[in-house]
């Protein structure tokens, strides 16, 4: 049954500035995580890492067009990054912790298209047009055993690893509207999860793969939804007439942030799937977004443009209280241990 729209609106937080006098700043995630982000302090958008709690960004990439979109491996021993050729040919690469020993991976990948580590750490999913259209590709981290797991005329996009790594979320238009399927991790066995009108996707799985959050719009705008791994179970957790979307479980499971869109206003709110409540952690103006969740879930590193450019905030997870992390443009964070 269709959560009540009563649960949906309360418990709402609104964000605070840095150094606001009656409150303290964003909570410090515990050492050693580590942060990566794409920031353009040097004059172009390079690869940089900082950890907690001093968060001194050290630059990882040289190379003369964009680096972005770091994406750390489970040991959080490498980053997966994507390099820019010219326009909109990008590339996938691979690179030491450090920035050392950077390497091709992939020639051709969507530049702001899904990817992620499979749990072992052997293999990068991720999407490519190279086929004519979107398909969902998987490659080894040596660069090796690059395949095509989708091989269909249809756009298959947002995949996502299980945790266990043996099968793979993602979204597909091949039933002539976009759902959910599942596949083995060879491409094989693939199901349909979802079946209803509008657009479903955007899958994400809970951290003891026995859920997964995803993207629906049963009447038009995007909501949350929630389902079993299986696909049974299914309901919604956003009713209102406002765009939900791009969500990230915590590490243990409890909570979904997400980006909440209204007119023209994007900020960042967290949902709590065992009380219902909805926090908004930002409530600015402007641009509030690309959340990710801190390894010990007391924050967030998110993208917000409240000082006039992309800054990089970390938000306490709980209150909403920010701390600027870097004074110069910056994008896709992601944190690692």
């Amino acid at each position: 049954m269709t959560p009540p729209i009563r649960w949906a609106l309360c418990g709402l937080v609104t964000a605070l500035s840095p150094g606001h006098p009656e409150f303290p700043p964003a909570a410090v995630p515990s050492p050693p995580a580590t942060l990566a982000f794409a920031s353009r302090r040097d004059g172009n958008w390079e690869v940089y890492l900082a950890r907690a709690p001093e968060f001194r960004p050290v630059r990882l990439t040289t190379r003369p067009m964009q680096d972005r979109f770091p994406l750390w491996s489970p040991d959080g021993a490498l980053l997966a990054f994507g390099s820019q050729v010219n326009g909109d040919h990008w590339e996938l690469w691979l690179m030491s912790r450090d920035g050392s020993d950077p390497r091709l991976l992939s020639p051709s990948v969507v530049a702001k298209g899904g990817r992620g580590w499979s749990p072992d750490g052997r293999e990068i999913v991720l999407e490519s047009r190279r086929a004519g259209n979107v398909e969902v590709l998987v490659v080894r981290a040596d660069g090796s055993g690059e395949r095509n797991l989708t091989q269909h005329e249809a756009e298959d996009r947002d995949p996502a690893w299980s945790p266990d790594g043996r099968t793979i979320a993602f979204r597909s238009d091949r039933g002539g509207d976009a759902d959910v399927y599942l596949m083995a991790r060879d491409g094989g066995d693939v199901r349909r999860l979802t079946d209803t009108p509008g657009v479903d996707g955007e899958p994400a799985w809970s951290p003891d793969g026995k859920r997964i959050a995803f993207v629906c719009t049963p009447e038009g705008h995007r909501d949350l939804c929630l389902m079993g791994a299986d696909g049974t179970g299914r309901r919604r957790l956003t009713t209102e007439p406002s765009d939900e979307f791009h969500p990230a479980w915590s590490p243990d499971g409890t909570r979904l942030a997400y980006q909440a869109v209204r007119g023209e206003n994007y900020d960042v709110e967290v949902l709590d799937l065992r009380s219902g409540t909805r926090t908004r952690l930002t409530s600015g103006d402007g641009y509030d977004g690309q959340a990710d969740w801190a390894p010990d879930g007391t924050a967030l590193a998110i993208i917000s443009d409240r000082d006039g450019t992309d800054g990089l905030y970390l938000v306490d997870a709980a209150t909403g209280a920010a701390t600027r992390l870097a004074a110069h443009p910056a994008l896709d964070p992601d944190w690692t241990r």
